[in-house]
């Protein structure tokens, strides 16, 4: 098979496509044919060698990916046979194996792709769609909601629009650029604005002045001065929900957070929608899964995803480290 392989920490062009061996199944395993391969953020403070929310940095080389879908072709001992010839999709956990045209992992991992859902939405939903649920979970919405969102374009951003929405929430979208600004419009945001520019705060808050608003909620994967700038659009008592902050890079600085002092002041709260309590509150991961899929299949979210070649994901990740990509990064065989 062909794989993408990382021997040595460091930047984007260590990630080099080769000939590898073919993977065997082991016991209570499966091997896939992978379709579709996810990339996250995470992949690239890995490649780094920097260990995130690991225990240690992953040993080298190493085939990096977390997140596949495509077809089982053989199973290991004490796999059940009717698996072969399933579309499957997986999280494979904290064993990379991704970026490659075979990958095996443990069948109690496995999904069937239900119908009506392909191989890209399918390796979106299992992670980007299960983690955007899961920060859900933190907030009740419905139509005396007003939310905001950063990185409105980007794959967990274009669920929360469209679930908000859904919910009958009024949306103000923040992203980057003119055509991310016009993918969160696209989502159905009332209000998308580019954060790029200084003067987006004066046009948020001359926009909710005129309905007399305030925003109730804000999803904040960025951080920074533009989730700074976010926060004082919260009325009182309203939610600052973190779950990332790229704007900082992920792994260094660190999310946008306050003092007591300040959110009493402010009358809001702040707080991390990740780890394990948006686990607990989802019911688990298996259980976040199996709704996210079910979600897209039926769709009611519809994930945004950009492709690229398996043999270029060193671009991918550049793209993704520079903001460059819209949705959820998809490596293709």
């Amino acid at each position: 098979m062909y794989a993408v392989r990382l021997h040595a920490f460091g930047p984007a062009e260590n990630l080099v496509y080769e000939k590898a061996e073919d993977p065997a199944p082991g016991p209570g395993q499966v091997r896939i044919a992978v379709a579709a391969a996810g990339v996250h953020l995470l992949d690239t403070v890995l490649r780094e060698g920097e260990s995130g929310p690991y225990p240690a940095p992953v040993g080298l080389p190493t085939v990096p990916g977390r997140e596949v879908a495509g077809t089982v072709e053989s199973v290991g001992e004490g796999v059940d046979g009717e698996w072969l010839g399933k579309r499957v999709v997986a999280h494979i956990g904290m064993a990379p194996g991704g970026y490659a045209e075979l990958t095996v992992t443990e069948a109690d991992r496995l999904h069937e792709i239900p119908e009506g859902l392909d191989a890209t939405g399918a390796v979106a939903m299992i992670g980007t769609g299960r983690t955007a649920l899961g920060v859900l979970g933190f907030t009740p919405l419905g139509p005396a909601s007003v939310v905001v969102v950063t990185a409105a374009a980007g794959g967990i951003g274009t669920l929360l629009v469209q679930y908000a929405k859904s919910a009958g929430a009024t949306v103000i979208a923040l992203a980057g650029g003119p055509a991310k600004v016009a993918r969160a419009t696209d989502n159905g945001a009332d209000l998308a604005l580019d954060y790029t520019r200084p003067d987006w705060p004066r046009e948020a808050r001359a926009y909710l002045d005129a309905k007399g608003l305030r925003a109730t909620v804000l999803y904040d994967s960025v951080g920074g001065t533009t989730a700074r700038a976010a926060v004082d659009l919260l009325g009182p008592g309203g939610q600052h929900v973190v779950y990332g902050w790229s704007g900082e890079g992920l792994g260094a600085g660190g999310p946008l957070t306050f003092t007591a002092e300040e959110l009493a002041e402010r009358s809001i709260t702040s707080g991390s929608a990740l780890g394990p309590e948006m686990i607990e509150r989802g019911g688990g991961l298996r259980a976040l899964e199996t709704r996210a899929l079910a979600e897209a299949a039926a769709g009611r979210l519809r994930p945004a995803v950009q492709r690229f070649p398996l043999a270029e994901a060193a671009a991918a990740h550049r793209a993704l480290e520079t903001r460059g990509t819209m949705g959820k990064v998809i490596l293709e065989p």
